[in-house]
C-alpha cells in the first residue's frame, strides 16, 4: 500500500508539470473590520468573550485561504486529482487595534497536500496540517465538534452521498509544547452519515499520548511532593527553604511521571432541518481530557528552581454544548437565529483556587433580522449569560472589591480574586445592516452600524484599563463601580 501511494505522488509530480490547465490557483478569504470608540475605559469589545454572542465582541481579523491544482480531474471521475492548500489568518489591521496591522501577527495556520482517488474511488489522502470540524455555532463563532486543529499528519477520506469517514494520524507536540517541543501521538477517526435532506448525524475522537525519553529536559518529569497549594501560589521553593533553611542544593530532583501524559477527545454532531419555518438545526458536543502541563521557574530570595507539574494537571477536563437553529419566521421579511451553549470547567486536582480551570457557564443568543428592503436590514440581537466559580470568589462586584474578597474580608494570599462567585451578563445589540447581495442572517459581505449596551453583576465586565493590581489602586483609583457599557460600532464583514 505505502508503495503504491508514493508511487501515485510522483505520477502526479510529474503529470503536474508536464500540463498547464487553466484555472490552476483559487483563493478566498474572509475580514472583519470595525470602529468602536469606546469611552468607559475599554477596548473596543462590548464584554469579555463569545459568550455573550460573537456580535461587538470580536476584533479585527483576515484570513486568505489558497488552493493550487498540482492536478485537474474532469468533473464527474475517478481520474487521480492532487492540490496544495494554504490559509494565513490573523486579527490585527492597521489603526483598528494596538498591533496595528503588523505581519508579525499573522501565521501560516493550514498547509497541506491532497491527492484523491488513489488507491480508491472517493478516497481522499491528506498530508499536512490536519483540522476537521462538523460546523459552526455561527452567534458564538465556536465550533465545538473539532478535531485535529493541533494535529501535523496523515489522514484518508471516504466520502459518498450517505457517509463520512476520515481516519488520521500525527504528532500534536508541537502545539502542545512550542518551543518545549516532545512528541504527541495523535491518532483518531470522525464519521458523518447524510441519512436525507431532514437529517444527519456523526461523531469522533482522538487521543494524544506523549511516551517519556529519559534526559529530555522537556519530557513529562515531575517534582515530588509538591503540595497542591504551593503549586498554586507558586511557592514551592518557599515553603522548602522554610522547613529546610540553608538547603537550596538539597532540593528534590525531577522524576519520571507516574503515568505517561494522554489527552483525548470527543464529539458527536446532529443536524436536522427543512419542517416549516424550521431551516436548520445543529447540535454539538464535545468533551475532553487537556493535556498535562509542563513546567514553571519558582523563584524566592534570588534562587530559582524548575517545578515539573506534569501529576498535578492531569485531571483537567472539559464538556461544552452547543445548539443553533436557523427559522424563517415572515418570507423574505423576518428570520430569527438561536443559539445556546453549556460548558463545564474542570481541574480535580484543584479544591482551592477560584479560576476558570473550575466553572460552569450558560448561555443564549438571539438575533432578529428584518428586511426593510432587499439590501436594507434592521437586526436586533440579545442575550443572557450565567458565568460561576466551582472554588470560591472570582469575580469583582464593585471598584473596591481588592478589599473584600472571602466574607467580605481581603484575600491577600491569592486564591480568590473578587468578592462573588457568580457573574450574570446581559447584551442587547440593534442596528441597521446594508446586505448587497440580498436577504440572510448569515449573507456577506454585511455593512453594520450598531449600538450595543451591557449590563453585569461584575465590575467593568470587558477589557479595560483600569485598576488590577492594589499598588495600580492606590494610583488610579475609580470613581465608581461600572456595571454598563455601551458602544457604537460602523463594522464591516464578508467572505471572498
Amino acid at each position: 500500500m505505502n508503495r503504491s501511494f508514493f508511487a501515485a505522488l510522483l505520477v502526479v509530480s510529474s503529470a503536474a508539470l508536464a500540463q498547464a490547465p487553466d484555472s490552476r490557483f483559487s483563493a478566498g478569504g474572509y475580514y472583519r473590520i470595525s470602529a468602536r470608540p469606546d469611552f468607559q475605559g475599554g477596548n473596543g469589545r462590548l464584554g469579555f468573550w463569545n459568550l455573550y454572542g460573537r456580535l461587538l465582541n470580536e476584533g479585527t481579523y483576515a484570513a486568505l485561504e489558497m488552493k493550487l491544482d498540482l492536478l485537474q480531474a474532469p468533473p464527474g471521475t475517478t481520474d487521480i486529482w492532487a492540490s496544495l492548500h494554504a490559509r494565513i489568518e490573523g486579527g490585527t489591521v492597521s489603526t483598528a487595534d494596538p498591533i496595528n496591522g503588523f505581519l508579525s501577527s499573522f501565521r501560516l495556520s493550514q498547509l497541506y497536500a491532497r491527492a484523491g482517488n488513489i488507491l480508491a474511488p472517493n478516497l481522499i489522502w491528506q498530508l499536512g496540517t490536519q483540522q476537521f470540524f462538523f460546523g459552526d455555532l455561527g452567534l458564538y463563532d465556536f465550533r465545538p465538534a473539532q478535531l485535529f486543529e493541533d494535529t501535523i499528519g496523515l489522514s484518508g477520506r471516504y466520502i459518498s452521498d450517505h457517509l463520512d469517514l476520515l481516519v488520521t494520524v500525527g504528532d500534536s507536540g508541537f502545539t502542545l509544547r512550542g518551543a518545549q517541543y516532545v512528541p504527541v501521538l495523535t491518532a483518531g477517526a470522525a464519521a458523518r452519515v447524510h441519512v436525507n435532506d431532514h437529517f444527519e448525524f456523526g461523531g469522533g475522537g482522538q487521543v494524544g499520548v506523549e511516551p517519556f525519553i529519559a534526559g529530555n529536559r522537556f519530557s513529562s518529569y515531575v517534582t515530588p511532593s509538591v503540595r497542591y497549594e504551593d503549586f498554586a501560589r507558586r511557592e514551592v521553593l518557599r515553603r522548602f527553604l522554610e522547613e529546610n533553611p540553608g538547603m537550596f542544593d538539597r532540593f528534590p530532583q525531577p522524576q519520571q511521571a507516574g503515568a505517561l501524559n494522554v489527552s483525548w477527545r470527543g464529539v458527536g454532531y446532529v443536524g436536522f432541518g427543512g419542517f416549516g419555518p424550521l431551516r436548520w438545526n445543529n447540535f454539538f458536543a464535545r468533551y475532553q481530557r487537556l493535556h498535562p502541563q509542563n513546567f514553571y521557574s519558582d523563584t524566592w530570595n534570588g534562587q530559582s528552581v524548575t517545578i515539573y507539574s506534569a501529576d498535578l494537571t492531569r485531571d483537567r477536563y472539559a464538556l461544552l454544548l452547543g445548539d443553533e437553529m436557523q427559522l424563517g419566521l415572515l418570507p423574505d421579511r423576518l428570520d430569527l437565529v438561536l443559539a445556546g451553549v453549556y460548558g463545564s470547567d474542570r481541574d480535580l486536582a484543584d479544591a482551592i483556587t477560584a479560576s476558570e480551570a473550575n466553572r460552569v457557564y450558560m448561555s443564549t443568543v438571539a438575533r432578529f433580522q428584518l428586511y426593510l428592503t432587499r439590501v436594507v436590514h434592521v437586526l436586533l440581537e440579545g442575550s443572557v449569560a450565567h458565568e460561576r466559580s466551582l472554588n470560591g470568589n472570582l469575580f469583582r462586584g464593585q471598584y473596591d472589591s481588592f478589599f473584600r474578597s472571602s466574607q467580605g474580608l481581603p484575600d491577600a494570599r491569592g486564591l480568590e480574586f473578587g468578592d462573588q462567585n457568580v457573574r450574570n451578563t446581559v447584551q442587547v445589540k440593534t442596528g441597521i445592516v446594508l446586505n448587497p447581495t440580498g436577504r440572510g442572517i448569515y449573507t456577506r459581505p454585511s455593512i453594520r452600524l450598531l449600538y450595543g449596551f451591557q449590563y453585569s453583576t461584575m465590575h467593568a465586565a470587558f477589557g479595560n484599563a483600569f485598576a488590577e493590581r492594589l499598588d495600580q489602586f492606590n494610583v488610579f483609583t475609580p470613581s465608581q463601580t461600572l456595571a454598563w457599557h455601551h458602544l457604537l460600532s460602523l463594522e464591516s464583514e464578508g467572505w471572498f
